[in-house]
């Protein structure tokens, strides 16, 4: 099949040398790299036609500048009379939401990719939610420059990702020998408060006065705004073409890029570092996406642009430092990052499917837990219900799951308010003709007590045994609750299995049915390997919420946490932190989370209230499982199961703090005690092996292989 692709730029961007915007460079250097470059067509406008990028095929949208309509629908209606006579196997559309809905009205049953680089809330077609909903129908795919374009996407909808939905970064070409570094400090883009201009001009003019043996480079204009810096040092160049201005970015050794407008990406920072500059840039949108080592600035004021420029220009060795490191740790390589798009591109138009088999036997479970049915599958990532269900069909069971909490929630009735009788009638019903051999329960409040004495009055060779994973010390949130929970069964429980080691906890009076349970692993879920992907925007991820259930923080609620986290930033200036549950950003659940993990190097597992012996989040086999960097306190215990070359463990916010900021710097033992961690976990918590263990336990068994936290 042959296959080609149309590509549609914006209309006032230029697929031209010396003024091309951010989609026509994206495209310039996508499709050079791309293995669709000779089917590749590329619909533009531009008056300078001689000025057209070489070596790509290139067609002129021309119209007529006269009409009643806009030049905008003018352009659209050139491409569309080119779609009636050709067809396309895939066409591409830069930013331009609008293009693809006028398309839809007159031509159906194309394929789209829509390359969105700006917020889509300013960009006509993708305002309201309502018009990206429509935007996610039609289009095949959708890509994002960054993670904070693709957010501002999903603001207002009732989703917060779509298996659409991809982030693909604007890449470079890397260099590989370090360029002669001059005295030189630039600033790249348009000349205006938005791009922080007015607030670089002050600061550089004093700085110019300070050092006599440096100058500056200023590319760019803004006839809209007029600011008249002078300095015989101070050179404006205007716009130049863009190799021009890479070979700029050699030179120097200082870039400025302090935006005060949330840039959609920043490619300038990505620029600057690419070619070795010591860069300095705010934290506003995407620019912490575009490169691991930087300067960041505190406020966006003149005072602390001279502060960070006058620091790298006295400290030789801090400046060269950051050079060194900016080209040797390219985030956005441009051969890797057209490698995804043209999967992208080969996904659509092959249409991909994957298939999942499993084997069921043995054993018959009821495995009764709530398994969020009705928050759409939301908690799949993190149901220790779903693992263990699987790790029971792993090793040979038949499996029975009913969602307690759904089965109510969706049969509640005005006689059963609740739906609590419908519930436990189904329970009951189902094991009398199921007739299993375990039922087993997690976190199941709802069903009576009676309900499980009829069930063992009729099979009294039925085990019944839970789990229970809330936190039953009294130095943690809801204790008391908790413990009547886990003991409301207690004269029918066979065994009990609770994250927290059962003799840190005084109230339980027959310890001997009280076993630990790790939060296990599985093979089909924890299945990243994180530490292999060399492009991670972020440093250090951490999540929190307030509740599961709920999904959602609470207003006007905090715990200790958000001090800890708080103090924890404070002391880590220089760490890009991906924080969510914290400062009104929303927690992350289901493929959202493993979206964003994938951009960390490493993460911090932290519960609420005192640690205790083996007491964990139950994100561990998130983060450990899928191959990051974990820190752990140390009063957890944990280290009784993992060495300090498999998790980091700390004692006190400071330690936290050393230790963070070492391993960002050390990205080889960061990567092997990652690689020895995610291994180390499997070895131990691989959910087939916590489920035979609750199986032995539970049937007084002995395991095949007993492990060191087993009892």
């Amino acid at each position: 099949m042959k296959i080609n692709v149309a590509i549609l730029l914006p209309y006032k961007d230029q697929f031209i040398r010396d003024n091309a915007g951010s989609a026509s460079i994206w495209v310039k250097d996508f499709s050079k790299n791309s293995k669709f470059n000779k089917n590749t067509t590329i619909f533009g406008y531009t008056s300078n036609i001689n000025k057209v990028f070489n070596n790509f095929k290139y067609v002129n949208l021309k119209f007529s500048n006269f009409g009643l309509q806009s030049k905008n629908l003018q352009y659209v209606n050139k491409f569309i009379d080119v779609l009636r006579k050709k067809k396309f196997s895939l066409i591409e559309i830069h930013n331009r939401p609008s293009y693809i809905l006028h398309i839809e009205k007159y031509l159906s049953n194309n394929k789209y990719i829509l390359i969105i680089h700006n917020n889509p809330q300013t960009l006509r077609g993708a305002v309201t939610a309502k018009e990206r909903k429509r935007l996610l129908k039609i289009c095949n795919k959708i890509t994002f420059v960054s993670n904070w374009v693709k957010e501002k996407f999903f603001e207002g909808l009732d989703i917060k990702n779509h298996e659409k939905c991809q982030v693909v970064y604007p890449a470079i070409t890397k260099i590989n020998k370090f360029p002669k570094k001059e005295k030189i400090i630039t600033f790249v883009g348009k000349l205006n408060h938005s791009k922080g201009y007015d607030t670089f001009g002050r600061a550089i003019i004093k700085i110019l006065k300070k050092h006599k043996d440096w100058k500056s480079i200023v590319i760019g204009d803004e006839p809209r705004e007029k600011y008249n810096f002078k300095h015989e040092r101070l050179f404006h160049l205007g716009w130049i073409t863009h190799d021009e201005t890479l070979n700029i970015y050699k030179k120097s050794s200082i870039s400025v890029v302090p935006s005060h407008w949330e840039e959609p990406f920043g490619r300038t920072s990505l620029e600057a570092a690419s070619r070795g500059c010591a860069t300095i840039l705010s934290r506003r949108g995407g620019l912490p996406e575009t490169i691991p080592y930087g300067i960041y600035l505190n406020r966006i004021n003149q005072s602390e642009i001279y502060k960070k420029i006058n620091s790298l220009i006295n400290d030789k060795k801090l400046r060269e430092d950051l050079q060194k490191k900016s080209l040797k740790s390219v985030f956005h390589d441009i051969k890797k990052n057209t490698k995804i798009f043209d999967l992208l591109r080969e996904e659509i138009i092959n249409e991909k499917n994957i298939f999942i088999n499993r084997n069921i036997n043995n054993l018959k479970i009821l495995n009764i837990s709530n398994f969020g049915n009705r928050q759409f599958n939301r908690l799949y990532y993190i149901s220790i219900a779903k693992k263990l269900a699987n790790g029971f069909i792993r090793n040979g069971h038949d499996v029975i799951n009913v969602s307690d909490r759904d089965v109510g929630k969706f049969n509640k009735s005005f006689r059963d308010f609740k739906g609590k009788s419908y519930l436990n009638t189904m329970i009951y019903e189902t094991a009398k003709n199921y007739k299993p051999d375990l039922i087993l329960l997690g976190h199941s409040y709802d069903i009576d007590n009676i309900t499980l004495e009829r069930i063992k009055d009729q099979s009294k060779n039925t085990i019944i045994s839970q789990w229970f994973e809330d936190h039953l010390a009294d130095s943690g949130p809801d204790f008391s609750s908790n413990r009547k929970k886990l003991l409301k069964y207690d004269d029918f429980i066979t065994s009990n299995f609770i994250t927290t080691h059962p003799s840190t906890l005084n109230f339980l009076k027959k310890k001997n049915n009280f076993h630990y349970l790790p939060i296990p692993v599985d093979k089909n879920i924890e299945k990243l390997k994180i530490y292999e992907n060399i492009n991670q925007i972020n440093d250090v991820f951490f999540s929190m919420s307030h509740g599961v259930n709920r999904g959602k923080l609470k207003r006007d609620k905090q715990d200790e946490r958000h001090n800890f986290i708080s103090e924890l930033i404070s002391e880590c200036p220089n760490i890009i932190f991906d924080i969510y549950g914290y400062k009104d950003r929303e927690p992350v659940w289901a493929d959202d989370f493993y979206k964003v993990i994938v951009n960390s190097k490493m993460a911090l597992n932290l519960t609420r209230g005192k640690p205790l012996k083996y007491l964990t989040s139950n994100r561990i086999a998130s983060l450990i499982g899928n191959g990051l960097l974990t820190f752990i306190d140390k009063r957890t215990k944990l280290d009784n199961f993992f060495s300090r070359d498999e998790v980091i463990f700390y004692s006190g916010l400071q330690d936290l703090a050393n230790k963070i900021n070492f391993y960002k710097s050390n990205d080889k033992s960061r990567v092997r005690i990652a690689k020895n961690g995610r291994r180390r976990y499997f070895d131990l918590f691989e959910c087939q092996k916590v489920s035979e263990y609750i199986i032995s336990k539970s049937f007084n068994r002995e395991t095949s292989k007993k492990l060191k936290w087993m009892d």
